[in-house]
């Protein structure tokens, strides 16, 4: 469980005696410039440290210094360690202790985790482990009970559902800090029980409760989620979305993912609109490995709030302090004053952020890009590793849409991919049959879901554009937001069906096939979702997998996130589930070929 570790008023005592000079600090840091994020000052401050806490935080710390103390000595820029607001460990494809692996050294050390990738095959025991390898670990990994497994209920069925019952439990548990993402938006504005007795459930636990409102009307219906009791959001795309958040009293949560770019569309509520800084956070959402390895994690999306325009001091304070407060932890981490958790990076520029030096809990834990600590696993059972049970191997036959009689063409429902964006496009096509099937055409192809948690053995089929593949292929996934059945999207059915085995046969991962054959793989046996191996070794894995994409004809950005995301129910506007088509601005179940 979670490494030892004194509170504040634990080690109260020590810090007062070292603050005052009467004992030696563990660490002294000397000669920085310090990034006061309270005040967004820079000060020549010395910072003195005992008991993983700061003591001393002040213009000289020499009379914190004893004869065993550590002298740090920079002459660059001392900040805060880096907090990522909203997040998903399993997006990376690791489990939380080689997530923590990855971004140590790019100076996260606090991340607010929501698990309900896991939950939705797992259910509460899922959560349960992610919890406890996340306590494990030397930087804080707090963890958001997740809220809606189904997300849609009616729409999808998951491997487990969470109960308002499994919420009251968690909420009890060390590490948990509230209620992950409401993505059920439509069931709070109708005033669903089970919403609704989970939003209580962790108010009245005095946690924080997540948001999730990806709707572009912010009449009513707005004002009504936001009554429910959801405290920020990380869904919005424009600025008017940004600012009726924060209007409403929310944290308005602006995200840099591997394929999500909504902080530059957002950040204007501040930049130009001059609103208050403090009511917005920013967050990555989902990471995969690649992005951990050669881009980075919250350092990277700090650069890009500033390189759009935003005081490198106001984007700090987005990523340390403004969090820390939003979950009610602005007196335990979040900056660099006494009795908080010695979180500390050193860069020597506040703009491009080079990370040399990363402090947690008054340990260094990275120095110049690399690990100097352990990341702790727990021991994942066997059921966690035997989660894809899809029933008897597919055949191309199960990949096929079957026009109306006698037609030649057929006009159908699209869903149509937007680079860089969650939301998908409802689109209609009119495409030829052969063989008395429906068929793709130029940018058109092929999306399956198969289903894969009760190996009820169902194959919903549908169409989608945006990938640009060519030729003979088929990709698939089990990692397949939020029910993680298995989707795969192809032109081939053969290639197609050769792909839903293959995952099958290792246990869940992606692959992509072309011409009949395996062109890359990535084994995700935890879950079907996570790999227990380093990041870089999932990182190459993943090179490998868009190389092999993008030799299938697809030039989108971080396509295999867009993947990912085609059977999220609950984001405009077309979405693929296991009980068939979804439109979710009405959400309701809709036929592929229309007039059927």
């Amino acid at each position: 469980m979670e490494n030892t570790f004194k509170t504040w008023p634990e080690s109260a005592a020590q810090l007062v005696a070292v603050a005052a000079g009467r004992n030696a600090a563990d660490t002294v840091i000397l000669d920085g410039k310090l990034a006061n994020v309270h005040t967004r000052e820079i000060l020549r401050w010395d910072i003195a440290i005992v008991d993983g806490r700061f003591a001393y935080v002040g213009p000289d710390a020499s009379h914190c210094i004893g004869p065993d103390t550590e002298i740090l000595r920079t002459d660059g820029f001392v900040i805060p360690g880096l907090c990522d607001g909203h997040m998903h460990v399993e997006s990376g494809m690791l489990t939380p202790a080689e997530f923590a692996r990855a971004v140590i050294p790019h100076g996260t050390t606090t991340m607010f985790t929501d698990p309900h990738e896991i939950a939705n095959v797992m259910g509460l025991e899922g959560v349960r482990l992610m919890h406890d390898e996340g306590l494990m670990q030397p930087v804080n990994m707090f963890t958001q009970m997740p809220s809606c497994a189904p997300s849609a209920p009616g729409l999808e069925t998951t491997g487990f559902e969470i109960s308002a019952e499994d919420v009251v439990e968690a909420m009890a548990w060390p590490g948990i800090i509230g209620l992950g993402e409401m993505m059920n938006f439509p069931g709070v504005i109708n005033g669903d029980p089970q919403m609704l007795a989970e939003m209580v459930a962790t108010a009245r636990a005095g946690k924080t409760i997540g948001g999730h409102y990806a709707s572009p009307d912010l009449g009513p219906a707005f004002h009504a989620y936001a009554a429910g009791g959801p405290a920020d959001d990380h869904e919005g795309t424009c600025e008017a979305d940004a600012v009726m958040r924060v209007r409403q009293g929310m944290r308005s949560m602006l995200r840099l993912g591997s394929a999500w770019y909504d902080v530059e569309t957002q950040i204007t509520a501040i930049t130009e609109r001059g609103l208050d800084s403090r009511n917005f956070i920013l967050c990555t959402d989902d990471c995969h490995s690649g992005t951990l390895v050669n881009d980075g994690h919250m350092n990277r999306v700090v650069r890009h709030a500033i390189a759009c325009g935003c005081d490198p001091m106001v984007a700090l304070q987005m990523a340390t302090i403004n969090t820390a407060s939003h979950f009610g932890l602005e007196r335990e981490l979040g900056s660099i004053a006494p009795g908080r958790r010695a979180d500390v990076i050193f860069t020597s520029d506040l703009t491009s952020l080079p990370i040399e030096r990363v402090i947690a809990r008054g340990k260094t834990v990275a120095l110049n890009g690399d690990l100097t600590t352990e990341c702790p696993h727990v021991a994942w059972p066997d059921a966690a590793r035997q989660t894809v049970r899809m029933g008897a191997d597919k055949t191309a036959s199960e990949f096929a849409i079957a026009a109306p009689h006698g037609a030649l063409s057929a006009d159908v429902r699209v869903i149509g991919v937007i680079e860089n964006q969650a939301p998908t496009k409802a689109l209609e096509a009119t495409l030829p049959v052969r063989e008395g099937c429906v068929v793709g055409q130029g940018d058109i192809c092929k999306i399956a879901l198969v289903e894969r948690h009760q190996a009820r053995g169902s194959v919903t089929n549908a169409f989608v554009s945006g990938f640009g593949y060519q030729g003979q292929m088929a990709v698939a996934s089990t990692v397949a937001h939020d029910s993680h059945h298995m989707i795969v999207v192809g032109t081939c059915p053969e290639n197609m069906a050769q792909a839903a085995n293959r995952l099958a046969e290792v246990g869940g991962g992606v692959t992509v096939w072309k011409d009949g054959a395996e062109r890359a793989l990535i084994e995700l046996p935890i879950a079907g979702l996570m790999s227990d191996a380093p990041a870089a070794t999932v990182a190459a894995k993943a090179n490998e997998m868009v190389q092999a994409m993008a030799d299938c004809g697809c030039s989108l950005n971080n396509a295999y996130m867009q993947h990912s995301l085609l059977a999220l129910v609950v984001i405009p506007e077309l979405r693929i589930s296991d009980l068939g088509l979804v439109d979710v601005t009405r959400f309701e179940i809709i036929p592929v070929l229309k007039g059927a």
